[in-house]
């Protein structure tokens, strides 16, 4: 594990995952401070419908300012973003949002692996990305890019997870920097430089 690497300034964390993601979040979020000096992108496996209820949701848990994306909003730190259902979420290199309608990825829309590759091409060594619990692979091709691009690449404990498919097979195909408990993680995000 390289915890040198961590000396240079976090300019996003993404956070992805599907099956048992949530109650991860929601042990999580209530530990990381308001105040930090960088956006949290979240980007879960939702069911599409009209309704926003996952942002107010994890809104109750953290002091931090939470919210649905929207097409070309400007990516500000201290805030906790959350991709809408049945769009896949994509960052622009002016540090925007894109919204995209494209075919699903690994059966999925948002998919996890769409967020982390356009992110690592933007933030490069500055980005962070954390796969938590899920029943599929989404998320593992998208921690080669941010791998390949010098960024930082992080998991949920196998062990730890509700569906442990996921971070499993992230922790096979990829160079993973950390493997954390969620216990762990909001400490881990809080130590972020």
């Amino acid at each position: 594990m390289e915890k040198d690497r961590l000396m240079e300034k976090c300019k996003a964390l993404i956070i992805g995952g599907s099956a048992g993601s949530l109650d991860v979040l929601l042990k999580v979020l209530p530990v990381v401070r308001p105040d930090i000096s960088f956006p949290i992108i979240i980007v879960v496996h939702r069911k599409h419908g009209t309704d926003s209820l996952l942002p107010v949701l994890l809104s109750t848990r953290t002091e931090m300012r939470v919210k649905e994306v929207d097409e070309k909003e400007a990516i500000l730190a201290g805030t906790i973003y959350v991709a809408p259902s049945d769009y896949h979420l994509l960052i622009e290199q002016d540090q925007t949002f894109s919204l995209d309608y494209s075919e699903k990825i690994n059966y999925s829309r948002p998919a996890i692996d769409a967020t982390f590759q356009t992110a690592a091409e933007v933030y490069r060594s500055q980005l962070v990305c954390l796969l938590l619990s899920g029943s599929n692979a989404d998320g593992v091709s998208g921690l080669k890019s941010v791998k390949a691009w010098g960024g930082t690449a992080i998991i949920q404990d196998p062990e730890t997870a509700q569906v442990a498919y996921m971070p499993a097979q992230a922790k096979l195909n990829v160079q993973i920097d950390y493997e954390l408990s969620i216990e762990a993680i909001g400490d881990f995000i809080n130590l972020l430089p």
